[in-house]
């Protein structure tokens, strides 16, 4: 009776939302529904097939992947927001309570409790590294919470990235796990084995601890240029929409979650590829008669992947960082981040933090202007292709004022 009660507010807290003009309203029915029935998330979870999907970076761009891979076999619960702490779980269960399936993106502090309340049947875990250390605390803590909460789920197929040694750590004991080289451009945070603290050594792409019985696991998956190669010698197409390489690696991780449900590799491998845009991630838009690509980073390894991804025939490239609560008032992280120099291509600064950005191009030898705007910044270029990419917050509010300006 309460769960039902905590479901009828939600809706209400909803309709109201909506007709206020506050948005669609999932977060305040789910906030409002698990404070009337904390084991909301469980009774709505009963009797779904779950994949919950957790990592620093890609989670919701795997999490899209997983829904379209799993659709080939049933209908998909999951969050259209990517809103991964519990108010946003329990409003994607909620709107979609008779789906047989469900594909979860999880915030990874979150993964433990989550996992406890839906008892999922795969677990994705794509990679582990910085990220706002003001909310997110030190790194090798956060691997040893997430192997004591997957510990509790020895049921549980875990699809892990080998190629990440923090993931590796967490899946390395796990009773039922497959291994998948999604690949891994970021090994910063990884340089001492999380067991022991000794040094990790890399020999090509695979790596050892010097200090415990523990190294990289022979894949069962893996991804390259020319496909998806699957446990049985398989070689299946991989054409994505989505650039880089970290998407193959989240595409193949993808894949894997949706066979090990009973999905067939090939359908669901030509399903990963119908993925365009998440919520504005790789869109490109007209600005000032600019094909404007619009690209998100928020942490070090982050970053590292999307400049990967930056079109060297670009006309201009714009980088706009803010530091507001969202992105971790912190930006020390930027000496991290290896800026590339562009030669041939304008780069703009931009954000409420271009200064400190500025100073950062400025010792990477990266010739730039500053235009803090990040509209100005986007006009300020030659016309052609312009390349945006953007923390969090930056890159919320450069997509609201381009809505904006469509509207008008």
């Amino acid at each position: 009776m309460r769960g039902q009660l905590a479901l009828r507010a939600a809706t209400a807290a909803s309709w109201a939302s909506r007709r206020a003009g506050r948005g669609n309203g999932s977060m305040i029915g789910g906030l409002i529904a698990l404070k009337i029935d904390p084991s909301l998330m469980t009774q709505l979870g009963r009797g779904k097939r779950t994949v919950l999907i957790t990592g620093t970076n890609g989670k919701s761009t795997t999490t899209r992947m997983t829904t379209a891979a799993l659709q080939t076999i049933g209908r998909v619960a999951t969050q259209a927001d990517g809103a991964n702490m519990d108010a946003g779980i329990v409003a994607a269960l909620t709107a979609h309570r008779t789906a047989p399936l469900a594909a979860i993106e999880v915030d990874e502090l979150h993964l433990p409790h989550v996992a406890d309340a839906l008892n999922p049947s795969v677990v994705v875990l794509l990679n582990l590294s910085r990220d706002q250390l003001d909310r997110v605390g030190e790194i090798n803590m956060i691997e040893r919470r997430l192997r004591e909460g997957m510990a509790r789920h020895p049921a549980a197929v875990l699809i892990a990235n080998c190629d990440d040694v923090l993931v590796t750590s967490i899946a390395y004991d796990h009773p039922n796990v497959v291994w998948v080289s999604a690949g891994s451009g970021w090994s910063v945070d990884a340089t001492s084995c999380p067991r022991s603290g000794e040094p990790i050594v890399w020999e090509g792409e695979h790596w050892y601890s010097t200090g415990a019985d523990f190294k990289r696991p022979e894949p069962q998956w893996r991804v390259d240029e020319q496909g998806l190669h699957s446990p049985d010698g398989l070689e299946i197409p991989l054409s994505l929409a989505l650039p880089g390489r970290a998407n193959r690696g989240n595409a193949a991780q993808a894949v894997a979650a949706a066979v090990a449900l009973g999905a067939d590799p090939v359908k669901a491998a030509a399903a990963t590829g119908t993925v365009r845009e998440i919520a504005g991630r790789y869109r490109s838009i007209d600005v000032d008669g600019r094909s404007t690509r619009m690209l998100l980073a928020k942490n070090p390894a982050g970053w590292q992947e999307a400049l990967s991804m930056i079109d060297p025939a670009a006309t201009g490239l714009v980088i706009a960082v803010n530091g507001q609560v969202p992105d971790g008032e912190d930006l020390s992280w930027l000496w991290d981040v290896r800026f590339e120099h562009f030669e041939g291509t304008q780069v703009v600064a931009a954000g409420e933090r271009a200064t400190d950005l500025a100073v950062r191009l400025t010792y990477a030898g990266v010739e730039h202007i500053t235009v803090a705007d990040p509209l100005r910044a986007i006009a300020s270029c030659p016309p052609g292709r312009v390349e945006v990419l953007a923390n969090y917050t930056a890159f919320r509010d450069l997509n609201r004022d381009l809505e904006a300006g469509t509207k008008a």
